[in-house]
This record gives structure tokens, C-alpha cells and sequence, in this order.
């Protein structure tokens, strides 16, 4: 037995390598097993059908079914060793149904005909408790029916890439950095499958199979002189693909340039604070673009449904085609059908096909994300497919959709834009952030940072921030980048709702400068 395998079957029996096994079976393998009848196509939606026309019987204007079947696998390592290995999967299913106006929702692990017929019942009770405390009517707007199948379109499953496998990649990653000069590399993979079946009293029968994908790295290089260490985490976005991704994306390249920057972090010189133009690398702003556009623009924020997870917005509805929320070079769209995005789908968690609208068109604010409910409390005729729920045990709520910066029009590479720079910094990747509970001041730094004078990038620098309120600084963007610069960010696990539910988004951009931005020396305000 060589080395790293011997790792990787003693580290099973150490603390911190957790395997953890499903106690449901996979309804994606189901069709190979013995009980093939019991989670076919005709079995599920017959179970769907029942409890729709129980739910109707009982009083329901409306309800839907969903069936989830969810795996993770997760895999972390250090140097040589392999720190954990979590493999989950687990299913279950809900109903949720509308009676006079009010919600009623449930869920259960027990996928057969008898629990289906008792959960519908406990949401129709609930919902009927719930018209107590009930304000305002629940209307949803209109949806046409779909019987549809949709997958990702991925070219290798990662669940079908042995342990083994994905364990030995890491290795090479963390070998490669201790190589390059690194005194420490961390590494870790991760991948999920989200099968989904759905069912509404409308009509519609939707299944959906996604799958996303995300792998990164830590470098840190020590100082043997002074004793101090600097970092850099990996560039690469998390992604909705399969593990073609980790095939495809360049390793190696990413981990040379981190390694150096972080031996360069030890050398580079401490900012000087004041007003400067910066330049964001989409390795950054995808983050500052999440944060800052994408929150802000979710209409359960601005009306105040959400605001113990992270706040509310300022972007009330009388903002509504009217607040200059930038420069005419801001045009942000949200979609959930841009490819290889986190966040991407056929169908919504109400059964609504997926769509791309504008949020901010030439610095104007002219559309919020929707869901069917939410969508009548701005007279919108439509949903545009933001709900979603992480579980088949809880209740879709409306998520952050693709939100991404249009590229500029005009031919503009990131060269060209530091060319034209003439007093700057160019930042790279995502690092610590804050932002108020009203998503309008904030406070963000990065990976990696360099000095722009006149026109070219002549040093490092180091405790770098930067920060402003959301108007004024997208305001200040008089420049965009064309689509051959344009790249994918995103978070695995945005969070939000009470209780709290995480969900996969994606952020695009080109590079984009921004002019007389305030400047912090994080240094100097750290020793205050």
C-alpha cells in the first residue's frame, strides 16, 4: 500500500474524517435496486396526485408537492493528510397549501402513500391555524402548467470519481505549493446533487437534476526571519458543473501566482489612505456585486419579510424605475439561465420557468426579484422564478437568482483600463467584507493588491481597504470592461431566512474602475 493511500484508509478511523451515510436510499439509483416500483415515475406522481386532491378537498385554493433527494460529498486535506471526508445524502418531500389567502406547509422523510395523506393534512391545519395571525391575503399571480425534465449539463459526475481519485488531486495541489516554496497548503473539494420532483395543483410536473461543484485552496508562506506569514487563497469560482471543472480549470497556474503573492505580501508596502480610483478584478467583484446589488434588490428585504438575517434594503418600492442607483455603465441582470451559474435551472421551487430581466439598466434601478407572491405587491404580472428552498423540510422563500454586471460594449481590455489609470489600485480576489443592515455602507478588501502610476502596475501593496455607500460608489464606475475579460464568482451558501436557509448564486463581470474611492489602511485602523 502506497503512502496516500495509507492515508486515506487510517484517516477514516481518526477524529475529524467523518463519513456519514444516508439512511434513505438514493432516488436517482432507485430504477437498479429491488424496490423499483416504489420510487418509478407513476409511483411519485401518484402520491403528488393524492395529496393535491386531498389538499382541494380540504379547502386549498392552491398546493404543490416536492420531492428532494439531496448528496454532498466534501473533502479536506493539508499537506498529506487527509482532514475529513463528509459523504451525506438524504430525501423527504413537502406539500404546501393555500386556504383563504394563508400558507400551510409540511414535510416528512417517510416518502409513501399514508405520510403523504398525513402531512397534507398537518399543512392544512396549519394553514387554517395561521389565518389567525394572517395580515394580508396570499395571492399569487399567474403561471402557466409544465410537464418538463431539465439537468445540468454536466460531462462527468462527480459522484462517480472514486475517493481515491479527488484525494489524490488534492494531494498533487498541496504538493505543488509546498514545491513552489509554501510552508502550508489547504485544500478541499466539494460537490452536490439536487434532484427534485414537483407537482402542482396547476398542472405541473417538473423534475430537475443539478449539480454544482466547488474546489479551492490556501497558501501560506512564512517569513523564517521575523516569524510572520502571509496567504492567498485560490482564485477559482465555485461553478454549476460537473468534475470536468476540476479537469479543466488551471491548478497550477493559479497555485504559482498565489504562492508568489503571498511571498511578495511580505515585502509590499502599506497603503496610503486617501481618495484613489480603483480597479476591480471579477475575482473581487463579484462579492462587492453580491452585497451591494444583489441583496438589495430582493423584494422581501425592501418590504421588510426578511430583516433578522442580515438586514433589510433601502431600496423601498418607491425606488421602482426612478433611484440613479449608478453610472450609465451599470447595467446588472439576475437570471437563473446563464450557464455553467450556481444558481441556474429550469424551473423555480413554484414551479415557474426560469428567466433573465434587467435589475439596474444604464444606471437605473428597474427590476426586483420575485417570487409569485411577492411579485403582487408590486402589480408585477409575473414571477421571475426566485423561490427556493435548500431542503425538502423547509419552505420556499424567494433566494438570489444570477446577478451579474453586463460587459461593456466598447472593445476595453483589463490592460487598456490600467493604461488609462493614472493614480490606482488594482484589486484581486475576495476577502473580509462588512456592510450595514440596510445594505448601503459597507467595507470591503481583497486577495491581492497593486499600485497603479501613470498607467502601469509598479508595486505591491498591503492592508488595503475600501469602502463608500452603495449609490454613491456604483455612481462612481466610469468604465467597464468588454466580454472577452468577462468571469464567473459566487457563493456556495448564501444565507438568509429564519430559520436560516443556504442557496448556490453566481456573479459575473469584466474588470470595472471606479473612481475617488475612499481608502482605508486596515494596518493603522486595526492598532486604533
Amino acid at each position: 500500500m502506497d503512502r496516500r493511500k495509507f492515508l486515506i484508509t487510517s484517516s477514516l478511523a481518526l477524529p475529524g474524517a467523518l463519513i456519514t451515510k444516508s439512511l434513505g436510499r438514493n432516488i436517482l439509483e432507485s430504477t437498479k435496486g429491488p424496490n423499483y416500483k416504489m420510487f418509478d415515475d407513476d409511483y411519485i406522481k401518484k402520491i403528488a396526485d393524492n395529496a393535491i386532491s386531498l389538499a382541494k378537498q380540504g379547502g386549498a385554493s392552491y398546493s404543490d408537492f416536492r420531492l428532494t433527494n439531496f448528496k454532498s460529498q466534501r473533502l479536506f486535506t493539508r499537506e498529506n493528510i487527509i482532514q475529513g471526508i463528509a459523504d451525506n445524502e438524504d430525501y423527504g418531500f413537502a406539500v404546501r397549501v393555500l386556504v383563504d389567502g394563508v400558507w400551510g406547509f409540511a414535510a416528512s422523510s417517510t416518502f409513501n402513500e399514508s405520510e403523504a395523506a398525513r402531512v397534507t393534512a398537518v399543512a392544512l391545519d396549519i394553514a387554517k391555524a395561521n389565518k389567525k395571525i394572517q395580515k394580508r391575503r396570499v395571492e399569487l399571480v399567474p403561471v402557466p402548467a409544465y410537464t418538463d425534465t431539465w439537468k445540468t449539463p454536466i460531462k462527468k459526475d462527480p459522484f462517480s470519481v472514486s475517493i481515491d481519485d479527488k484525494v489524490n488531486f488534492l494531494f498533487k495541489v498541496n504538493d505543488r505549493a509546498k514545491e513552489l516554496g509554501a510552508n502550508f497548503c489547504s485544500s478541499f473539494l466539494w460537490a452536490v446533487n439536487e434532484w427534485k420532483y414537483f407537482a402542482s395543483s396547476e398542472g405541473s410536473y417538473i423534475k430537475q437534476d443539478l449539480h454544482r461543484i466547488n474546489s479551492g485552496f490556501d497558501v501560506t508562506v512564512i517569513d523564517k526571519s521575523t516569524g510572520k506569514f502571509e496567504s492567498r487563497s485560490g482564485l477559482q469560482a465555485p461553478i454549476g458543473k460537473g468534475y470536468e471543472y476540476i479537469e479543466e480549470y488551471d491548478w497550477f497556474g493559479d497555485m504559482e501566482k498565489a504562492v508568489e503573492e503571498a511571498k511578495m505580501k511580505h515585502k509590499a508596502k502599506s497603503v496610503e489612505e486617501g481618495k484613489k480610483d480603483i480597479i476591480l478584478d471579477p475575482t473581487h467583484l463579484w462579492l462587492t456585486i453580491h452585497e451591494s446589488c444583489g441583496h438589495p434588490t430582493e423584494l422581501d428585504r425592501a418590504l421588510g419579510f426578511e430583516a433578522n438575517y442580515a438586514g433589510t434594503s433601502f431600496m423601498t418600492t418607491d425606488k421602482l424605475g426612478k433611484l440613479k442607483y449608478g453610472s450609465e455603465h451599470i447595467n446588472i441582470f439576475s437570471d437563473r439561465t446563464q450557464k455553467d451559474c450556481l444558481a441556474t435551472r429550469g424551473y423555480d421551487d413554484d414551479g415557474v420557468k426560469t428567466t433573465e430581466w434587467d435589475v439596474i439598466k444604464e444606471g437605473v434601478f428597474v427590476g426586483y426579484q420575485t417570487t409569485r407572491e411577492m411579485a403582487n405587491y408590486i402589480g408585477a404580472k409575473e414571477s421571475n422564478a426566485c423561490a427556493y428552498a435548500d431542503n425538502w423540510g423547509h419552505f420556499p422563500i424567494q433566494r438570489m437568482p444570477n446577478t451579474s454586471l453586463r460587459p461593456g460594449k466598447k472593445k476595453l481590455s483589463l490592460q487598456d483600463l490600467i493604461s488609462d489609470t493614472e493614480d490606482g489600485i488594482y484589486i484581486i480576489g475576495d476577502g473580509s467584507w462588512s456592510i450595514d443592515m440596510q445594505r448601503y455602507n459597507f467595507q470591503f478588501t481583497g486577495q491581492a493588491f497593486y499600485e497603479i502610476k501613470n498607467g502601469k502596475i509598479t508595486q505591491m501593496l498591503r492592508d488595503v481597504a475600501y469602502q463608500g455607500n452603495t449609490v454613491d460608489f456604483w455612481n462612481s464606475c466610469d468604465a467597464v470592461c468588454d466580454e472577452s475579460e468577462y468571469k464567473l464568482g459566487g457563493s456556495f451558501f448564501c444565507g438568509k431566512g429564519e430559520p436560516g436557509q443556504v442557496s448556490p448564486v453566481s456573479h459575473g463581470s469584466s474588470p470595472a474602475r471606479f473612481r475617488k474611492v475612499n481608502i482605508l489602511n486596515t494596518g493603522k485602523e486595526a492598532s486604533k
